[in-house]
This record gives C-alpha cells, structure tokens and sequence, in this order.
C-alpha cells in the first residue's frame, strides 16, 4: 500500500495544517503527487516544503482563497502545469460562525456560504474536466455530521454543511457515467484548529485528523466499482453527560 497512489495527482484544500494537513500527508506517503493550499500563503509553502521532504510523492503549494473563483482557477492551473492533471480532489477548507441568526453578520454569512459551498462548487468545476480526460477521478468533500443535525447558532454553518451534503451526491450522479466517484465525509468531533481553537491534548476522545486522513485512503483504495457517497464519522466513545 505504500506506493499505491504512484502517478496519482491530489489537490487538498485547506492543508496548512489540521485535517486538511493530514490528509495531504497521508496521499503523498502513498505516492501521490499533492498540491495544497490555504488562505495564508506562508503557511501553506511552509507546510508544502515539510511534507515534500518527507513523503515518496512530491508536494507543493500556493496560497488560495476558496471564495475567489479567480484564485481557484489559477490552483488548478497550476497543478495540472506542475503534475500533468488531476485525479483526486479533497475539499476540505472550511470555516464557521456560530450564534443566533439575528447577530451573524451579512459579511460572517457570506464568508461561511462562499467557502464551504461556493468554493466546493468552483474547485469540481474546474477539476472535472480534467478527470473526464483522464476517464476516472475521485472527489472526496470533508462534510460534518452538522449537514444531518442541525443546532443552536449553526444557521450559516449547518446551512453550508447541509447544502455540501446536496452537492456532493447531485454531483455524484452528474460525472459517475465518467468515472469520476463522489464522497462526503461527515466527521463529528474532531481535534483540530476548526474555528480558532488549537489542539491541547486534553480531548483524546475526539476524532484525530490522521482518522480522517485514513478514511480518505481508504475510500481511495476501494474497486472501481463500489462507491461509499456519504461516509459518518464520530468519536467512539465521547464522555458521558
């Protein structure tokens, strides 16, 4: 299994650290050509140069924001310059706000629904055609268990999260006649930098990102004819209320 993504080209949105970080770690220890990015340009080339000199395949990364269409475009762009085209997209970037409705900010609501929704829509639309050549492709969203249960002060975030969910199997059917397979993960807790906290130590109980970064190679290493569309994650045993 080492090397089993050899010749393989990954996109991984969100990868300076965090979920996003494992997961591009993980496909480039399995071979995989890996281009990540992030919104802060430092830390994603910080974060590409420590994976490069670790991993079998090779890494690389520029700075992306996933609301701007522009942005996007030039991602793509320049990992098919860099890598030749695009196999395997991971949709992981992510952020969100959380209170009541009548206190989320018009600019907090547009910031939420243009990354978790918009910026998913612009990073298929611009990787599937270069799946299509390639006649096969995987596209893998990190979702969240708040696109099925919804909660006090998660209106912009359930709203993305639900509405990921939508795509994500809409989309399946769209590009499943070219071989291009479709998943959501929808991971519960997890011990991560998600929404300004930082990983402590202290909630050994929660989901790790390298689980999610498992589950992503896994999905990857299934036959061409199985297709896993909606993938729940939670921790196994969560402390007691």
């Amino acid at each position: 299994m080492q090397n089993h993504l050899g010749g393989k080209t990954a996109v991984v949105t969100g990868a300076s650290k965090g979920i996003g970080y494992a997961i591009a770690r993980t496909l480039a220890g399995a071979g995989a050509n890996v281009m990540i990015c992030a919104r802060n340009e430092e830390e994603v080339r910080a974060a590409a140069e420590a994976l490069d000199g670790e991993s079998t395949g090779s890494v690389a990364g520029i700075g992306c924001d996933m609301r701007s269409y522009e942005s996007v475009q030039r991602l793509v762009t320049e990992t098919v310059g860099r890598f030749g085209g695009v196999d395997i997209l991971i949709n992981n970037a992510g952020v969100g706000t959380f209170a009541p409705i009548d206190e989320i900010t018009v600019e907090s609501w547009a910031q939420v629904l243009e990354t978790n929704l918009s910026g998913v829509f612009y990073a298929c639309r611009e990787a599937i055609p270069h799946m299509k050549v390639r006649g096969a492709g995987w596209i893998i969203n990190i979702g969240s268990l708040a696109g099925k249960n919804p909660m006090p002060g998660g209106a912009a975030y359930n709203a993305s999260k639900f509405g990921l969910l939508g795509f994500s199997e809409a989309m399946m059917l769209d590009v499943r006649d070219h071989g291009i397979r479709v998943s959501c993960i929808m991971p519960g807790s997890v011990e991560t930098y998600f929404n300004g906290h930082a990983p402590t130590g202290e909630n050994a109980w929660k989901l790790q990102p390298e689980d999610i970064a498992e589950m992503v190679l896994d999905l990857l290493s299934f036959h061409s004819r199985a297709l896993p569309s909606r993938v729940e994650m939670r921790p196994s045993r969560p402390p007691k209320k």
